[in-house]
């Protein structure tokens, strides 16, 4: 399955996600890395690792349709079959949504449907909530809109501040998201509309994320 990462910054999921393919019985290969952000910290790493790279500004184009209607030519300019958006700071045009549906996916750092869009964790310790964790989902249109695919949830302490609850929960989507690529690309899950299908062997790879 060929695979392509949007990113916008650092990119410690694609790093991750770029890592879990690098096996030699991975199903998935990355073959792009985009980038709305022509200074990505990401790009760096992942032109280190050979793969292709695209970085096109948001900002030279007059609207958003505009801008996914390049971003989907690139896409497809590069036989992607898949997309993974990894810190992606931009909301997708419904048109887009529509031609990669159910081929892409996003990791957001809550326990959706709680605590959608940025500031999640200062959300959270200010909730009280005493679980939190991220969300590997399907994008719809809308923030953080989609068919759950895998969560991953750790204790919320009353020691833990913003910073310290970020890091428990990155530690976590490193872990989970490629998890989750690799159910699609070992065909052991199946999205009929918005209803998850999983496969036994799936089941028990989500397994480890429960509490």
């Amino acid at each position: 399955m060929r695979v392509g990462i949007l990113i916008s910054g650092f990119g410690s999921n694609m790093m991750k996600l770029i890592e879990s393919c690098e096996n030699k019985d991975s199903k998935a290969s990355i073959e792009l890395v985009f980038s709305n952000n022509p200074d990505a910290e990401g790009l760096k790493y992942a032109k280190s690792k050979g793969i292709k790279i695209v970085s096109i500004d948001h900002n030279s184009y007059e609207n958003r349709i505009e801008f996914d209607n390049q971003v989907n030519k690139v896409l497809l300019d590069h036989d992607i079959e898949f997309i993974c958006n990894a810190g992606f700071m931009r909301i997708h045009s419904d048109d887009f949504v529509n031609k990669w549906f159910n081929k892409h996916l996003n990791v957001h750092p809550s326990l959706l449907p709680s605590f959608k869009g940025l500031n999640t964790h200062k959300k959270a310790i200010e909730a009280g909530v005493k679980f939190a964790g991220c969300t590997v989902h399907m994008v719809r249109s809308g923030v953080d809109e989609g068919p759950i695919i895998g969560q991953a949830v750790t204790s919320v302490n009353q020691s833990d501040n913003e910073k310290l609850l970020a890091a428990k929960v990155l530690e976590l989507e490193h872990r989970l998201y490629p998890v989750c690529l690799h159910l699609f690309a070992e065909d052991l899950i199946k999205v009929n509309l918005d209803k998850i299908n999983y496969k036994e062997e799936a089941i028990k790879k989500l397994e480890d994320f429960k509490i």
